[in-house]
C-alpha cells in the first residue's frame, strides 16, 4: 500500500513540486539526494503507519513540505504530523506554493542551510 500510495502522488504531482524536483534532483543540491513522495514509516497504538513526505533526503534527515491551499484548513494535522516525525529524528522544513513558484532561489538558499545543520530539536 505504501509503494502505491508514493507512486500514484509522483504520478499526481502538483505544478509546484515539479518546479521544486527539477530543481533538487539528480543531486543538483550541494550534491545531496534528495527523494520525492517518501513514505515516513512508523508504529502507533501497535500499528503499523506512515506519512508520505513530499521531499526527503536520508543524509541530512530532513523532509522538504510543499504546502499548497488545503495546507490552510489542515494546520493542526500538520502541526501533529511534524511533531511525530520530529520524534523519530527526522527535521521538517515547509514552503508554501508561493515562494516555490515566486522565490525558488531563496527557497533553495534556506534549504542548503538546513541541510548541512546537524539536528536540533
Amino acid at each position: 500500500m505504501v509503494n502505491k500510495t508514493s507512486s500514484l502522488l509522483r504520478k499526481k504531482s502538483t505544478q509546484t513540486e515539479i518546479k521544486f524536483w527539477q530543481a533538487v534532483r539528480n543531486r543538483k543540491l550541494d550534491g545531496k539526494r534528495i527523494v520525492r513522495q517518501h513514505a515516513i514509516r512508523f508504529e502507533f497504538e501497535e500499528r503499523k503507519r506512515f506519512f508520505v513526505a513530499d521531499f526527503y533526503c536520508f543524509e541530512s534527515k530532513l523532509v522538504i513540505e510543499i504546502d499548497g491551499g488545503i495546507h490552510e484548513m489542515q494546520k493542526d494535522y500538520d502541526t501533529l504530523r511534524t511533531h511525530i516525525i520530529n520524534y523519530f529524528g527526522i527535521k521538517v522544513i515547509r514552503f508554501t506554493n508561493e515562494q516555490v513558484l515566486n522565490e525558488l532561489a531563496w527557497g533553495l538558499h534556506e534549504l542548503r542551510k538546513e541541510l548541512t545543520q546537524e539536528l536540533t530539536l
